[in-house]
């Protein structure tokens, strides 16, 4: 009898042993990990290697990119996987922009756990060199001046490059066209041939053109200045304060992933997105790397889904 109550007890000591571990993340990784995201050669893909890569060591374990079709098959894959740990989705801003303008089959604060925020794609208001305006402030004079002649190389409704001009019409209340492409590429070629007056694009597309004198570059739609354009004012410094239009890529968990497991991922990503040769690495990409706790990606993607839900109403926009 003694016997058995201190195999009894020793077992429970060790069951409480093995919980805590589980609670606290201790025995967490012991097998790969997944990072589930968009298609190979995409931007996402490119991030998704990048923090693969950078969190191997670290974790102890394999970490492997999974590559899906689209968004929208990558981000409903994570939201059914089990919430252990093993798989995560990097995804940029559609993760929680899609939603506001079709049905999906998840729900970004339902479905997944913010882990970091990674990068952010800093966006720059363009013109073609023959429109008369060499800041933000003469652009919008020059708009007013002439309502609707003005036109805008769109990208696809619901796009980055449709939302922060709907964003700059709406603060500003000038009457610009729209004239939407499909693919960056043909925006692109018409801004540069002077087929459209202006547009928002990429910073890293940006770079070479203005640099070549092909474009003109006034200001960033970031809050803060660029170290992509550090000689560019921001749109928010140049009469319209609060102007934000931000593309961002971050990496999630599935819903009710544990905290210690969110913690454990959150702390060496943010580590290896200080270090100075993979912020080279971002920056070279056109991006900057940005790490963040799970608690203010949670806050930026709230901030970020509420502007963007008032464009889309206000502006009635619609997937074409």
């Amino acid at each position: 009898m003694l016997m058995l109550r201190f195999l009894l007890g020793m077992l429970s000591i060790v069951l409480m042993v093995l919980q805590t571990n589980v609670v606290s993340g201790q025995d967490y990784p012991n097998k790969l990990i997944r990072i589930v995201t968009l298609s190979v050669g995409g931007g996402s893909d490119f991030t998704a290697r990048i923090v693969a890569q950078g969190i191997t060591g670290p974790l102890g374990q394999p970490v492997i990119v999974d590559n899906r079709a689209t968004g929208l098959i990558a981000s409903e894959a994570v939201a059914k996987a089990p919430p252990d740990g093993y798989t995560m989705l990097i995804i940029g801003s559609s993760l929680w922009i899609l939603p506001l303008l079709q049905k999906v089959p998840f729900d970004a604060a339902r479905d997944f756990t913010p882990v970091s925020l990674i990068e952010r794609e800093v966006s720059v208001l363009a013109v073609h060199p023959s429109v008369p305006a060499n800041s933000v402030e003469q652009l919008i004079a020059l708009a007013k001046a002439k309502p609707g002649e003005l036109n805008d190389a769109s990208g696809s409704s619901g796009g980055l490059p449709h939302l922060t001009m709907e964003l700059f019409k709406s603060m500003t209340g000038v009457n610009i066209v729209r004239v939407p492409y499909r693919g960056t590429a043909p925006r692109l070629t018409a801004l540069i041939s002077g087929e459209m007056q202006l547009g928002f694009f990429d910073a890293a597309l940006m770079v070479p053109n203005v640099k070549s004198g092909k474009l003109r570059a006034l200001a960033v739609a970031s809050v803060q200045p660029s170290a992509l354009f550090p000689s560019l004012p921001t749109i928010a410094a140049s009469g319209l304060p609060g102007f934000e239009a931000t593309g961002m890529t971050g990496i999630w968990a599935p819903a009710k992933t544990t905290e210690a497991v969110i913690n454990r991922l959150n702390r060496e990503i943010v580590r290896m997105l200080n270090l100075p040769e993979v912020r080279e690495k971002f920056l070279g990409a056109g991006v900057e790397a940005v790490g963040t706790s799970p608690e203010q990606f949670a806050s930026t993607v709230k901030i970020d889904t509420a502007r963007w839900g008032k464009v889309i109403k206000d502006a009635g926009i619609k997937l074409d």
